[in-house]
């Protein structure tokens, strides 16, 4: 019974997460926050994982979140029910796409949704920030300013932006540095 309700909970969140993996994160974190398939803190190892593989970000942390909560059958119902949606509208589309191109209302439409695309990547990234980057429940300990942050974590961030900044590397090669400084360090 939880593996359906996972199909169904990754199939609303392909129907409505438009706008690509980013657009995921926030029907993932209420997805963390109604069930015990994987908390808020997994999602930052989920999309490291996801950006580190093959494949669409959201249909990799997906498969992952099956996964590692159902096993295999679980990663392939949780992706199942991520790429269905698409799938489906995409056969709806290409039966009408002549009807739809010229359409006045669908282009409209399609350009009001990319406000709300842009809110739901902000929103994640602002998540992935925090959980990232802050580290709320050692200032709430300390109430000490410097301990709000987790200072490895920026400085990490800070070296690996500059490093874009200068140089310019292949996102691979910023993302295969971030993997073995996490791994070498422990993050």
């Amino acid at each position: 019974m939880d593996m359906l309700v996972m199909f169904i909970e990754f199939f609303k969140t392909g129907l409505f997460a438009i706008g690509g993996g980013l657009a995921t994160l926030p029907f993932l974190y209420d997805i963390a926050d109604k069930y015990e398939w994987f908390s808020r803190d997994v999602i930052s190892d989920m999309i490291a994982i996801s950006e580190s593989t093959p494949g669409p970000i959201g249909v990799n942390m997906a498969t992952y979140a099956g996964f590692t909560s159902f096993g295999l059958g679980g990663a392939l119902l949780s992706t199942l029910g991520l790429v269905l949606p698409s799938i489906i509208v995409i056969i709806i589309v290409a039966n009408f796409l002549n009807k739809f191109k010229e359409n006045k209302i669908v282009q409209a439409s399609f350009y009001g949704l990319r406000p709300a695309v842009t809110a739901l990547i902000a929103i994640a990234g602002v998540e992935v920030f925090k959980e990232s980057i802050l580290s709320v429940e050692a200032f709430k300990q300390t109430h000490n300013i410097l301990s709000l942050f987790n200072l490895s974590a920026c400085t990490l961030f800070i070296v690996l932006l500059l490093i874009n900044m200068k140089w310019k590397p292949h996102p691979l090669v910023i993302i295969v540095i971030a993997a073995i400084v996490g791994v070498v360090f422990k993050f």
